[in-house]
């Protein structure tokens, strides 16, 4: 049986006791082991929270990290990955129920985002996708944490099935929005119907240098924008936009999203030193921990139909449409329903 969760009916957990917490969000997702598909209705918390309480900066790799931590240090962790152009503010209302559940919340800003810098001058502003998750590698080790349930959305998303893919032992499990998002440019040099080549139009104005240009001067236009192609239906407010698209202005943030966009058309090269990664990637490998994927039922970007990419979970899988009018930015949009997947896919 589906299930249904009223989307008016909204919790508060900021000042509940672990069990508590769990107990309430155990409530929400009681009916999610039924079947492999899982409709439910977007439930959020009353009162939007508009800050972290802990953030922190660690060197790790290639970089040194911005990121907001949450919960217990002594907690299972949890690493949540924001997408473009979006940042850790998407997981505001998702942190607070992960760490009231008991859960050590970390949530990097990645490279070319917020307060995560390169340690080098010299380093390539390089944003293909095994950089990213060489990236999470990283910053793990610097944390000192051998694995932990990977979740995302967007950027996030591929870097989290990217994680799951090429590093299970690293990974408990995984909550990815919008699937199985593993490409390649080989894969990226076939052409699309008309209408799915239309969804990518920020891909071509990219490709150009009037688009870099353009992506340069109009940053945050260009992001506002996007939001709500790929959200029709949220209605977020001038002070939460704000909130993110401070972490635009970071130095790198340009070079990482012009190359990411140039590099999955063939348009820009990538670093030797991911080379095998990529091959491996290349090859669509199968995803074998435990998996929740989750879509909504407004998402106005590109996505996959969930049919599409079922069988390359081989582990225990899930998927879960979350109703409502919830587009591309689900955890933000649906905040409870984001953190009952990491919750009861932990659980698996």
């Amino acid at each position: 049986m589906p299930e249904e969760i009223d989307h008016s009916r909204r919790r508060l957990f900021g000042i509940a006791a672990a069990t508590f917490a769990a107990a309430q969000l155990g409530a929400i997702g009681g009916a999610s082991a039924q079947g492999d598909r899982t409709d439910a209705t977007a439930s959020g918390t009353t009162q939007p929270r508009t800050s972290f309480a802990s953030l922190k900066q660690i060197d790790a790799g290639l970089l040194n990290v911005g990121y907001a931590e949450a919960g217990p240090a002594g907690g299972p962790p949890v690493i949540l990955l924001h997408g473009w152009p979006y940042d850790i503010y998407s997981y505001v209302d998702v942190a607070p129920l992960l760490a009231d559940a008991g859960y050590r919340v970390i949530i990097p800003y990645l490279r070319g985002y917020g307060t995560t810098r390169f340690l080098s001058d010299a380093t390539v502003r390089n944003g293909q996708p095994a950089a990213l998750a060489a990236d999470v590698i990283a910053l793990m080790d610097a944390l000192g944490i051998q694995t932990a349930v990977v979740a995302g959305y967007d950027w996030g998303g591929r870097t989290a099935n990217i994680v799951a893919a090429l590093w299970p032992e690293r990974c408990k499990a995984m909550v990815s929005v919008s699937g199985y998002l593993i490409g390649s440019q080989a894969a990226n040099m076939a052409p699309l119907p008309p209408q799915a080549e239309l969804q990518w139009w920020y891909q071509f104005y990219f490709a150009t240098e009037r688009g870099r240009a353009g992506y340069a001067k109009n940053t945050d236009d260009f992001a506002k924008l996007i939001w709500r192609l790929a959200s029709p239906q949220w209605t977020f407010d001038d002070a939460t936009f704000a909130r993110s698209a401070a972490a635009f202005a970071n130095p790198d943030h340009v070079d990482v999203v012009i190359h990411n966009y140039r590099w999955r058309l063939g348009l820009a090269s990538g670093e030797a030193e991911y080379d095998d990664l990529e091959k491996q990637l290349a090859m669509f490998p199968t995803i074998g921990v435990p998996t929740i994927t989750m879509e909504g039922d407004a998402n106005g970007a590109p996505h996959p139909d969930p049919s599409v990419y079922a069988k390359r979970f081989s582990g225990k899988y899930e998927h879960r449409l979350i109703t409502g009018g919830i587009g591309h930015n689900l955890p933000q949009e649906a905040p409870q329903a984001f953190a009952q997947a990491v919750i009861d896919v932990d659980r698996f």
